[in-house]
């Protein structure tokens, strides 16, 4: 369950803060609540929701962002894709992901349970005519709602999912892509997930990533690069004598409003994640990670400009986007700083490292459509590392977390896309690319009255 994720958190000691002499981590010694225990269990309930709610809407960002990112011809296949895939999260999430990842982990793995649905306890209470004070307690010594707590960790699963859909944009095969991500999302990650967030062996270890930079971010980000190598890049992208032809999306006024849904639904993200409400420490220590994911995203924007204006002589909006983006990342996995101004320097590392992994990947003919890999995956290992260097916890143990979770995406990933490529084909033919996926796959176009009178 998710107080296995809880659990882990609270044994890796200080936080990222030991770099400096006054702070400890904020969740290093549970504090007692001074409010009862039923309004504790509806505190903490109210926070897994309105929390995951915010979350949920990193799915419209995410949409929002590729959108303005692909061009024109391939606007309404993106959004299909980003609706389908939350959808798919959520029902392979519901069906086995859940029990993989949370249910009785022996280690390596979970239950594979299918359902997860409501305590008997709970639906006891909501069964009687008159709840008993022991129905009541029942219920609140779990310290929240179960389904509160599923819905938490289904849109984290959603989060990982999104990444791969904007790399692999503008080629791929809708339902190749789905089948891709019913596997991630009920089998794979809920797997690498149940080694750290469902108590499992690399918990054990004192592997610490608070919200998930390695977990969510750099899983959806190996997912993405093994699916980009294996696609291959859009037709006219790279030249022979390996000259880099641009692309541009079509609408970067809807690419900044996806960012800026990100950055919203960020802060239920990492906020959420300290997963609890039910007292003084918990209230505090949620402030600080809001006010440090904030922080941090304000620095990898800063970066990304001055990089770009230093590097090119102008600055880049698409890079300062996801500058934002991958401040988030490198955040993500240990915004409880109690030093704030730390914060801004892990950001800004992330927002750089966008700005210099971009061109690389060029270089390397790997075609990342909105940037994902750079923001998500980079920064990801980044913000994993930060931990360790910044005193968080063993730097060995968080390479160890990072290399053991790389290794097992990129094999299963690579299985899984290649099965598909062999068997059904994952690239759509040179012409429907051409043409554009909103008619080749929709039969329709995002902006049909363009160019008519």
């Amino acid at each position: 369950m998710g107080f296995n994720r809880l659990a882990a958190k609270l044994s890796r000691g200080v936080g990222l803060a030991a770099l400096v002499a006054v702070p400890v981590a904020l969740t290093a010694t549970p504090a007692a609540a001074e409010v009862s225990a039923e309004t504790a269990f509806v505190f903490n309930t109210f926070s897994f929701l309105v929390c995951g709610a915010l979350v949920m809407w990193m799915a419209a960002g995410f949409a929002m962002l590729e959108s303005g990112l692909v061009r024109s011809k391939n606007t309404a296949a993106i959004c299909l894709k980003n609706i389908t895939l939350y959808s798919v999260a959520g029902i392979m999430y519901y069906l086995v992901g859940y029990s993989l990842m949370y249910t009785d982990v022996s280690g390596w793995i979970g239950s594979f349970a299918l359902f997860y649905n409501s305590s008997d306890a709970e639906l006891a209470l909501l069964g009687a005519d008159e709840a008993t004070a022991e129905q009541v307690a029942a219920v609140v010594d779990n310290g929240y709602s179960v389904m509160s707590d599923w819905f938490f960790q289904m849109v984290f699963v959603a989060t990982a999912a999104s990444i791969v859909s904007g790399t692999l944009a503008e080629r791929i095969k809708f339902w190749p892509f789905i089948i891709f991500v019913v596997v991630l999302t009920a089998i794979l990650y809920p797997i690498q997930g149940s080694w750290t967030w469902g108590g499992g062996w690399l918990s054990e270890m004192g592997f610490s990533d608070f919200a998930g930079s390695t977990i969510v971010h750099s899983v959806g980000g190996w997912a993405a690069l093994t699916g980009a190598i294996i696609l291959g890049a859009r037709k006219g992208k790279y030249a022979a004598d390996g000259r880099v032809t641009p692309l541009p999306g079509a609408n970067l006024p809807l690419a900044t409003l996806g960012t800026f849904v990100l950055w919203l639904g960020w802060f239920g993200f990492n906020g959420g994640s300290q997963l609890a409400l039910g007292s003084a420490l918990d209230a505090t220590a949620m402030a600080i990670v809001f006010s440090n994911t904030n922080l941090a995203a304000c620095g990898g924007v800063m970066a990304a400009c001055l990089l770009t204006q230093i590097l090119y002589g102008k600055i880049d909006l698409t890079m300062a986007l996801n500058g934002a983006i991958g401040g988030l990342v490198s955040i993500t996995a240990g915004p409880d700083l109690t030093h704030h101004f730390l914060s801004i320097i892990v950001g800004a590392i992330g927002g750089i490292l966008v700005v210099v992994t971009v061109p690389l990947l060029d270089k390397l003919k790997i075609d990342d459509v909105v940037g994902a890999i750079p923001a998500h995956l980079v920064c990801g290992i980044w913000g994993t590392l930060a931990v360790g260097i910044f005193g968080g916890g063993s730097l060995v143990t968080q390479v160890i977390g990072i290399v053991a979770i790389a290794v097992f995406m990129i094999v299963t990933s690579a299985i899984v896309w290649l099965v598909l490529k062999f068997t059904m084909g994952v690239r759509v033919s040179e012409e429907e690319e051409a043409l554009g996926l909103d008619k080749a796959e929709l039969g329709l176009e995002a902006y049909p009255e363009f160019g008519r009178s």
